[in-house]
C-alpha cells in the first residue's frame, strides 16, 4: 500500500511539475505595443489576409461545406478526433471576447484564454516562432471577418490524452516556446524563406518523423502523416535538387505541377489554400532556404529489382492503361504550354523507399490543384475498381523500377493494406 502511495505522490508531484512549466511561459509575455498594432486598419487586415493564407489556417478551421474559418472541422488522430475551434469574432463562440494578447499567448505558448493547455494540432510548436507584429496583423483580420454563432464541438480523445496532466508532461518533453533567430551570415531572402516554412507554414508537421507520443524529430526528413495515411517527402538539399533548378521547386510550391511532377492529396490542398497565393519572391524564399537544408545523412541503398513475372504483367498493364498519358519511355506528356500528365521517370514520388503515395494515387486517382498557373489540371483516373491487388502491385512495382528508377517491389499485402484507408 505504501508503494503505492509513493508511486502516485511521485506521478502527482511530476504533473505539477509539468503544469507548472507548461503555463510558466506566460511569466515572459510580450504584450502588444499599442492598440494600433491590431486595430483594423486596411493595412493590418490586408497583412493578416495573407499571413492567414501563409498558415493555410483554413484547412483545419473549416469544415466542408461550412462557414469559412467557423470550425468544426475534425481531424482523427492517433490519440482520438479534435475539432477545429471557431476563429470569427462571435462573442460566444468565437473570438469576439479575445484580446490581442491572449491571441498572441496562444500561438506563441499553446495557452489558451482560459488558461487551458492547448493541443499540438493547432501547431503552436511552430507558431511560437510568429513574431508578435504578424500575430497582431492576424488578429486584427480575424476581428474583421462577420461573426458566425457557430458552438465548438468537443473533442474526442482517449484516457489520458484527453487529460490537461497528460498534456503538460507532453509539453514538458517536446515543446519549448521561442522566436526565429535570425542568422545573420544568411541572406535576407533565406531568413524570410526560414521564417515561413519554420514557422507559419509549419510544414515540419507533416515533413518530419512522429514517435508514439506524437514528439516530431527536428528537421525536415519526411515522414507518414498520421492523419492522411500519405507519405510526405524529406525536404533536404538532396529533395530539393531533383528539381533541379530553383525555379521549377518555386513552380511546383506555387502552381502544383512543375516538368518534374504534380503534388497530389494533402499537398495539393496546401498548394490551393495556401501556397498559391503567396508571393512569388516569398515562393523564392522558401525554395532557397529549403535549397540550402542538409541532404538525408543515410541515403537509401539501391533496391533490387522486381522479379521477371512482376515487371512483365506490370509492363502489360502499363501499356493497357497507362501508356496513353505517360508515354511508353514514362516522360508524360504536356499541352504546350505546361505539364499535362506527369513524367514518371525520375519521379521522386515513385522512387520514394515508402511507396504508399504512389499506391493511394494508382487506386483513388486524383487532380493536383487547380491554381493560377494551372487553372485546368489534368486528372488521373481511379484504378481500384479496375485492378485487384496483384495487379496494382505489379504496376507500381513496374514503374518504381523502370526508366532509371530503382525502389523495392510493392507487394500485393501493401495494397491491399492502402485499398481499405479512407480518403480524409
Amino acid at each position: 500500500m505504501m508503494r503505492r502511495m509513493f508511486i502516485l505522490v511521485a506521478v502527482l508531484c511530476a504533473a505539477t511539475i509539468a503544469w507548472a512549466a507548461a503555463v510558466w511561459p506566460r511569466a515572459g509575455f510580450i504584450p502588444a505595443r499599442s492598440p494600433q498594432a491590431w486595430a483594423a486598419t486596411p493595412a493590418n487586415i490586408a497583412r493578416g489576409a495573407y499571413l492567414a493564407r501563409a498558415g493555410d489556417c483554413i484547412g483545419c478551421h473549416t469544415a466542408r461545406g461550412g462557414a469559412v474559418y467557423a470550425g468544426g472541422r475534425a481531424i482523427d488522430t492517433p490519440f482520438g478526433r479534435l475539432v477545429g475551434p471557431n476563429l470569427t469574432p462571435d462573442t460566444a463562440t468565437g473570438l469576439g471576447a479575445w484580446s490581442a494578447d491572449d491571441f498572441w499567448n496562444a500561438l506563441h505558448n499553446g495557452i489558451g484564454r482560459d488558461g487551458r493547455l492547448l493541443y499540438p494540432a493547432f501547431p503552436y510548436t511552430h507558431y511560437t516562432k510568429v513574431t508578435r507584429e504578424d500575430a497582431d496583423a492576424l488578429f486584427a483580420w480575424l476581428r474583421s471577418l462577420a461573426p458566425v454563432r457557430q458552438p465548438n464541438r468537443p473533442h474526442a480523445l482517449r484516457f489520458p490524452y484527453n487529460s490537461q496532466a497528460a498534456l503538460a508532461v507532453w509539453r514538458l518533453l517536446y515543446f519549448r516556446p521561442g522566436v526565429q533567430v535570425a542568422d545573420t551570415a544568411r541572406p535576407l531572402d533565406w531568413q524570410r524563406g526560414a521564417y515561413l516554412v519554420e514557422g507559419l507554414g509549419h510544414c515540419s508537421a507533416c515533413h518530419s518523423t512522429r514517435n508514439l507520443l506524437g514528439g516530431s524529430r527536428p528537421g525536415l526528413a519526411g515522414g507518414l502523416i498520421p492523419v492522411s495515411g500519405w507519405y510526405a517527402p524529406p525536404l533536404g538539399a538532396g529533395a530539393a535538387a531533383d528539381r533541379s533548378k530553383v525555379e521549377h521547386l518555386q513552380q511546383l510550391l506555387g502552381s502544383g505541377i512543375a516538368p518534374q511532377g504534380a503534388v497530389f492529396g494533402p499537398m495539393a490542398e496546401v498548394v490551393s489554400r495556401s501556397l498559391q497565393h503567396l508571393s512569388a519572391q516569398d515562393l523564392r524564399a522558401m525554395t532557397v532556404y529549403l535549397q540550402s537544408l542538409p541532404a538525408d545523412a543515410d541515403p537509401p541503398r539501391p533496391a533490387p529489382p522486381p522479379g521477371d513475372t512482376v515487371m512483365q504483367l506490370g509492363g502489360r498493364l502499363y501499356e493497357q492503361h497507362c501508356a496513353d498519358c505517360h508515354g511508353a519511355d514514362g516522360r508524360g506528356a504536356g499541352d504546350g504550354q505546361r505539364p499535362a500528365y506527369p513524367p514518371l521517370a525520375g519521379n521522386r514520388t515513385l522512387t520514394m523507399p515508402e511507396p504508399v503515395n504512389a499506391i493511394r494515387i494508382v487506386l483513388n486517382g486524383g487532380f493536383p490543384p487547380a491554381t493560377a498557373g494551372n487553372p485546368r489540371p489534368y486528372g488521373m483516373p481511379p484504378f481500384s475498381p479496375v485492378l485487384s491487388d496483384a495487379e496494382a502491385a505489379s504496376v507500381v512495382s513496374y514503374v518504381r523500377a523502370s526508366w532509371g528508377n530503382a525502389a523495392t517491389e510493392v507487394t500485393a499485402a501493401e495494397v491491399n493494406r492502402h485499398r481499405a484507408v479512407p480518403l480524409d
